[in-house]
């Protein structure tokens, strides 16, 4: 029996093509940037998702850089830390049907704000009822962007109860977010943040919620909070949000990062979208505590 001899077109041979090269290269530059960008969006520097995924700082910021090839290994250390699916740092997966796949390219031609409009009218049409939705207020944005203050203040004037729910997931946790993160890691975390966040959905039909910074950046949590609650986004400029914080004598993420400011407008920038889903939008950009309360409780008392 004879063998014929490798063609052109064998495997060996079409990997060093250069069509082949580029669409490699192009592969591990988008999963580079799915990792900055997730990583970015969770408000976590390159140090801490080196710490709590094992792989060399180094190493990835040549993987970030579109520069390393990773094993799934690699892959799968990263999005455990992340806390997300491992195919989230690949190609996204196919669609169940035809029909779905034409939505998803229609949604993806769309702006953000018509985006956010057509979600909020699915929510309505295909969602719990608005009622029911309005009776529960959730404030999300950045850290020092005044969810814990001004939300406070808005509870008492709705006599309704307040929940910070960083403050539900140390009770149900039994230690400080701080240890949660040590202990479990991120995933850890955002398991304790859902749960956390239904139970408190299924006791109170009327609250003002303060989140985490960083819940929006869990699609299915944030599909809890939209689904239950107005969501409402304080929003200011980088630069308050970090001057607030550092009042408040509280750097965290940000202690002992020489690149702080960066860091906080590349945050803001990688959740701006997520954020825009809210219902409402309060800018507090130059406002002082009285008149953002003020703008605050103006939007909640006057739907759009």
């Amino acid at each position: 029996m004879s063998f014929s001899a490798p063609t052109d077109d064998s495997p060996n041979r079409a990997a060093n093509r250069p069509e082949a090269v580029d669409a490699e290269a192009a592969l591990l530059r988008r999963i580079g940037e799915r990792v900055r960008h997730a990583r970015a969006s969770r408000g976590m520097t390159r140090k801490l998702l080196a710490a709590q995924s094992q792989v060399s700082e180094r190493y990835l910021a040549q993987l970030e850089a579109g520069d390393a090839n990773p094993s799934v290994v690699v892959l799968s250390k990263l999005a455990d830390a992340l806390g997300m699916p491992i195919t989230g740092l690949l190609e996204q997966p196919a669609a169940d049907a035809p029909e779905l796949a034409l939505v998803l390219q229609l949604l993806k031609r769309l702006p953000g704000a018509t985006l956010g409009a057509l979600r909020q009218r699915l929510t309505q049409e295909f969602g719990r009822e608005d009622s029911a939705r309005q009776a529960r207020i959730a404030l999300v944005g950045l850290r020092g962007a005044g969810k814990t203050t001004l939300g406070r203040r808005l509870a008492a004037a709705l006599d309704a109860p307040f929940i910070e729910l960083d403050g539900e997931v140390e009770k149900a946790a039994g230690v400080s977010l701080s240890e949660i993160f040590l202990l479990y890691g991120q995933p850890g975390y955002r398991r304790y943040e859902r749960r956390c966040l239904e139970q408190v959905i299924e006791r109170h039909p009327r609250c003002v919620i303060a989140t985490g910074g960083s819940l929006v950046t869990e699609a299915a949590t944030l599909d809890v909070l939209l689904t239950n609650c107005r969501t409402v986004w304080l929003k200011a400029a980088p630069e308050e949000h970090m001057a607030r914080v550092v009042a408040q004598g509280d750097t965290r993420p940000m202690a002992g990062n020489a690149e702080a400011m960066e860091d906080l407008r590349r945050i803001l920038d990688a959740r701006a979208a997520l954020y825009a889903q809210a219902d409402v939008v309060v800018d507090t950009a130059g406002l002082d505590s009285e008149e953002s309360y003020a703008s605050l409780l103006n939007a909640v008392a006057n739907p759009s």
